[in-house]
C-alpha cells in the first residue's frame, strides 16, 4: 500500500510519519489561506457511528480486489475476516463454550489486531475521491472533515450542500452511518462579524451550525483565535495543579515530575505550534510557572 502510493495523502491515521498535528496543519493551513484570500470557507466535521464495527466484509474484499489483492492472499484475508463468532455472559456463570449461544460476526474488523487499522484505511480510502475543486478532505482513521472554499458566496452555499450530500451517499453506500446530530458545520471568518445562517441538511435532519468544534484534541473556533482551546487548557491545568498540591508532601520530586509531564506538560506541548501565537497564551504559561514554583523543584 505504501510502496505503490495507494493510500490517500489525506489519510493521516495509523500511518508512519503521519500524526494528528500534521492533519491539523493541513486543515488549518487550508482555512488560513482562504481567509487571507477573502474567500468564504467552512468545514463539515463528520461523526460516524461505530465505524470500525460497521465495516462490511464483502465491500472490503471487493476494495482489496480493486487495489490488486488477488488469489490466495485475498482468500487468506477473507478467511481472517469471516466465520468469527462471539458470545457474552454476565455474572459468575460456570458455563462451557458449548453452553453459550454463539453468534456470527457479520461485519466489523478485529480491533486490537495488527491488520485491523490497515484494513479500515483501505475501506475508507476512496472517500477522498469525492473531493471537488476548492475542497480538501482530511481523514484521521474514521474522523472525517471536509473544508470547502469559494470566492462566490452563493456558489459556496450550493457546493458545500452538494458535498454533504455526496458524503452521506458515500457513507450509506458503504454501510457506514453518519450521525447528523453530532456532525457539525463551522464557517470560518477573520473577525466575529455577522454570519449568514447556513443550514445544511443530511437526509431529513439539519446538522448543527456551531461557532467552534473539536478536531483531534484541538478546539477550533470560527475565527481561529484559540480562545476556547486556551480556556479548556487552563481548566485542565488547574485541576492537575490542585491534584499536585494535594500530594506534594507525600511523594518524591521525581514522582511529581512524572505527574507534571503526564498531566500538564503534555497538554501544553500538544498543538503549541498552532495556538501558541494567541494573545492569551500568557495565561497558560503563567499557570505553568506558578505550578513549577510552588509544587516541586527540578
Amino acid at each position: 500500500m505504501e510502496v505503490n502510493n495507494i493510500l490517500s495523502n489525506g489519510q493521516f491515521g495509523f500511518r508512519p510519519d503521519h500524526s494528528t498535528e500534521q492533519a491539523a496543519f493541513t486543515l488549518i493551513n487550508c482555512i488560513l489561506n482562504a481567509m487571507n484570500n477573502n474567500q468564504t470557507v467552512g468545514g463539515i466535521f463528520c461523526d460516524l457511528t461505530k465505524a470500525f464495527d460497521c465495516v462490511n466484509h464483502d465491500i472490503l474484499l471487493d476494495k482489496l480486489m480493486f487495489y490488486g489483492v488477488h488469489g490466495k492472499f485475498r482468500s487468506l484475508l477473507e478467511s481472517y475476516l469471516k466465520d468469527r463468532y462471539q458470545s457474552v455472559s454476565l455474572g459468575n456463570l460456570n458455563l462451557s463454550n458449548n453452553d453459550l449461544e454463539w453468534l456470527e460476526i457479520k461485519c466489523g474488523i478485529p480491533q486490537g489486531s495488527i491488520l485491523g487499522p490497515l484494513l479500515f484505511l483501505i475501506y475508507i480510502n476512496d472517500l477522498t475521491f469525492l473531493s471537488r475543486k476548492n475542497s480538501n478532505i482530511v481523514l484521521y482513521a474514521d474522523d472525517t472533515t471536509i473544508i470547502y472554499t469559494d470566492p462566490n458566496k452563493d456558489n459556496y452555499i450550493l457546493q458545500i450542500s452538494l458535498l454533504l450530500t455526496d458524503l452521506n451517499n458515500w457513507f450509506q453506500g458503504n454501510l457506514l452511518h453518519l450521525n447528523p446530530n453530532k456532525t457539525n458545520y463551522v464557517e470560518f471568518k477573520p473577525t466575529k462579524g455577522l454570519r449568514e445562517d447556513i443550514q445544511l441538511k443530511c437526509d431529513d435532519t439539519f446538522i448543527p451550525t456551531n461557532t467552534h468544534t473539536k478536531f483531534l484534541g484541538l478546539i477550533l473556533d470560527n475565527t481561529l483565535s484559540w480562545n476556547s482551546h486556551i480556556d479548556s487548557l487552563i481548566r485542565k491545568m488547574s485541576s492537575a495543579c490542585y491534584a499536585l498540591s494535594q500530594i506534594k508532601h507525600s511523594v518524591l520530586n521525581e514522582t511529581l515530575n512524572v505527574i507534571y509531564c503526564a498531566h500538564i506538560h503534555s497538554i501544553i506541548s500538544y498543538g503549541l505550534i498552532f495556538w501558541g501565537t494567541s494573545p492569551l497564551v500568557n495565561k497558560v504559561f503563567i499557570l505553568q510557572k506558578k505550578n513549577n514554583k510552588n509544587y516541586y523543584q527540578h
